[in-house]
């Protein structure tokens, strides 16, 4: 039986350390591997620039992890937890810090709640947008917090919008005031965005936080670049710190224009008759003139491919087409089949006729 105290599954084998993973239990209480854990990413500062992504479906995830990238960030939202849970299943031995949205938590115990939460689903740590205040109350109860500074985007009324920050000597101090407020709430880390360069480059020197990067430079410990800016998912224009790597967008232009021309293939491959009952003599004679006969051929071989009946005695009707079908009958030789006149079964050898443009009465 598993304990809640040990943790959910068996430890993993030590063999894991033989290709670079680290054997951990997240706070939800699920043992695991990872390429880094919180410690070993901080004991890269100042040695190496790591590199990170975003990656928007469990395809991009695998294949970051694939490729080698250090770090993952994944949008996290606490009414499709799943989404999430996805993600972190198709890259399991990569550090992920999950990104919780501003308005989900309005106080310092809604906060570590919300931690929690994403910390049961497999985060290793969480991005935020909180005040210090809230950073500090999930840090306290054990959850590793990666703050935001730079241009917030959600909170860039007060920068003057959605453009650099920390141009100016007191931007500049506000930025490094505020990392450093980060840092003595007890974050680890904080995403630097869209500052100066060589401003990251001096507070990074100055702080004891991993410095993740996104439009500000090669100055700090991580370059961060979302997976859809580097695969090229979206037509231009795209955002000027980004790179494009791949151009998936135009590839996916070139599927759609692909799977259209597929349908039309099909379609041309297909020849459709139909006789509408108020053309059938018999049906005239009963007085019930309501419905039709839609028969579908292969148009290389005649072969009988469906058919749709709709009005009076569709369900005997039905019985021809389908031992035609079993037969693989061509349209000739639906033709080429006595249908008594005036009777209803004359409709289906005039649907089969009216496909091929040798319909008798219509």
């Amino acid at each position: 039986m598993t304990s809640h105290a040990t943790g959910d599954g068996g430890i993993p084998a030590r063999e894991a350390a033989k290709h670079g993973l680290k054997r951990i239990m997240t706070i939800g209480g699920a043992y695991g591997t990872r390429n880094y854990t919180v410690k070993s990413l901080r004991d890269q500062k100042g040695k190496r620039v790591l590199v990170e992504t975003l990656p928007f479906s469990p395809e991009e995830a695998a294949a970051a992890e694939e490729a080698g990238i250090d770090t993952m960030k994944v949008r996290f939202d606490p009414s499709y937890g799943d989404r999430a849970a996805a993600i972190r299943a198709a890259a399991p031995n990569t550090f992920m810090a999950f990104s919780v949205p501003l308005v989900a938590a309005a106080s310092e115990t809604e906060a570590v709640r919300l931690a929690y939460d994403a910390m049961t689903i497999g985060a290793d740590a969480i991005m935020c947008q909180w005040s210090p205040r809230f950073v500090s109350a999930a840090a306290e109860a054990g959850v590793p917090i990666q703050g935001h500074a730079g241009l917030v985007p959600r909170k860039s009324t007060w920068t003057g919008g959605l453009s650099a920050v920390g141009k100016t000597l007191e931007e500049a101090v506000w930025v490094y005031q505020e990392i450093k407020a980060l840092e003595n709430a007890g974050a680890y880390a904080v995403e630097v965005e869209v500052i100066p360069d060589q401003l990251l480059r001096e507070i990074s020197g100055r702080t004891t936080l991993l410095t993740s990067s996104i439009g500000a430079g090669s100055g700090g410990d991580i370059q961060f670049l979302f997976a859809e800016d580097i695969l090229g998912n979206n037509p231009p224009p795209h955002p000027r710190h980004s790179k494009q790597y791949r151009n998936l967008y135009e590839m996916k232009q070139k599927m759609q224009l692909e799977r259209v021309s597929g349908f039309k293939e099909f379609i041309d491959d297909v020849k459709v008759g139909r006789f509408p009952f108020a053309a059938s003599g018999k049906a005239q004679a009963i007085g019930d003139t309501d419905g039709l006969v839609k028969l579908v051929f292969g148009e290389r071989y005649g072969e009988v491919m469906g058919a749709s009946i709709i009005g009076s005695e569709a369900t005997e009707l039905v019985a021809e087409v389908g031992l035609a079908a079993q037969l693989e009958a061509t349209y000739e030789e639906m033709l080429s089949t006595v249908h008594a006149h005036p009777t209803l079964s004359e409709s289906v050898m005039e649907a089969a006729g009216e496909a091929f443009g040798e319909a008798v009465n219509i």
